[in-house]
């Protein structure tokens, strides 16, 4: 049984999917291990590290794709050179990579891999139990994402983001709003008090907030949700009801209006990320402030924001990039190989052969098998459910 690596083609994607270590550790499973020339390069582990870790190289990605019976990749199948990812896969072989299902954008794509009887595996679907903690590469991205979100919005904010006094007076600090006190939103609250901002953060459940509220000097604001209506599975958010996402809309205006720096990072795992921040809350902002919408993925926390693009709109800076891990490509790849590595060694508990699709790490993560879509955020974006 052969495990496939290619290349990441998304632009700006340096992270590999799989690290000469763990191509070691395949090999010792009973797999055989292709990866495609060059694909480690972005984090500076050149083919001969992977060769001597016992893989052959591939001269492209065709090859990748034709011989491979599981791809393991970063990001979601595109469309490069001419040609979909997705029409590449053989059909029948296996894929475990971010799929993002819910995005709409990936609407046609998941269809195209059901259709192709593609057992298609998504790492933003793993559930948040003990013992999944080791392949959760949610939360290991997360953490980067958090963390590269605010270096990218000081980066962007044409002022200072800490209190700078001078002999002729003081420039204020930044005031920093991070909607969402998840794994992303409390490093990114973390990050911008290193970096001296004032930090508001809002989240919709009681249980984020006192996280949020233990990082000392941060301002925690929200409104009460019924827990059984901000709380889902596993301590994510859950989707709000039509009336609530508007009562929170409302309390975010104001904040939005005096925030110089807004990161979003509202997500409900599996679904469609809910619109926050309207064009016209936008135009309530300051010229010069900054958002950071690192919920793109999976549609996005901002009316306006562009997927994978830089935007300023009303003079506000709108950024869509959708892969921020990709920029700090090593830790990212180091983190995610191994997140990898732990969830294949579940999926296939007794090495090569059949896979353990009853498992519940392995069905809550499953979008399509036997050419069908399985996973229930998907076809509830697709109205299909």
């Amino acid at each position: 049984m052969l495990i496939g690596i290619p290349k990441e083609v998304l632009l700006e994607e340096k992270r590999v999917a799989a690290l000469p270590e763990t191509v070691a550790r395949y090999v010792q499973m009973g797999f055989q291990v292709l990866v495609e020339k060059s694909a480690g390069a972005g984090v500076f582990r050149p083919d001969a590290e992977y060769a001597a870790a016992g893989a052959e190289i591939a001269p492209d990605a065709r090859t990748v794709y034709e011989r491979a019976d599981v791809v393991l990749k970063v990001k979601q199948p595109i469309e490069h050179d001419g040609r979909h990812e997705a029409d590449m896969i053989r059909g029948g072989a296996t894929l475990i990579c971010f799929l993002h299902p819910a995005a709409p954008g990936n609407h046609a794509m998941i269809r195209k891999l059901g259709e192709r009887r593609v057992k298609a595996f998504t790492m933003d679907g793993i559930p948040r139990i003990t013992r999944a903690q080791t392949m959760d590469a949610l939360t290991s991205m997360s953490t980067i994402t958090g963390y590269r979100s605010v270096l990218t919005a000081a980066g962007l904010f044409p002022r200072f983001v800490p209190m700078i006094g001078t002999a002729i007076g003081t420039i204020p600090p930044a005031q920093v709003l991070v909607v969402g006190a998840g794994v992303v939103g409390l490093q990114a609250i973390a990050t911008a008090k290193r970096l001296g901002a004032v930090v508001k953060a809002i989240d919709i459940r009681s249980e984020a907030r006192r996280e949020a509220g233990s990082l000392k000097g941060t301002q925690v604001v929200g409104f009460d949700v019924p827990d059984e209506l901000a709380h889902g599975e596993g301590g994510y958010a859950r989707a709000l009801p039509a009336e609530w996402l508007e009562r929170e809309r409302q309390l975010l205006a104001p904040l939005v209006s005096d925030a110089d720096i807004i990161i979003l990072s509202a997500l409900v795992p599996g679904e469609i990320a809910p619109i926050l921040i309207t064009q016209q809350m936008v135009r309530s902002m300051k010229p010069g402030s900054v958002i950071v919408d690192v919920s793109i993925d999976q549609g996005g926390n901002c009316e306006v924001t562009e997927a994978g693009r830089e935007v300023t709109i009303h003079d506000v800076h709108v950024c869509g990039t959708a892969n921020i891990p990709g920029a700090m490509a090593v830790d990212a790849s180091w983190l995610y190989a191994h997140n990898m590595l732990h969830f294949v060694e579940n999926l296939f508990p007794q090495g090569p052969g059949a896979l353990n699709v009853d498992d519940e790490i392995s069905r809550h993560s499953l979008v399509t098998v036997d050419g069908r879509i399985v996973h229930q955020g998907a076809l509830k974006a697709m109205g299909t459910a």
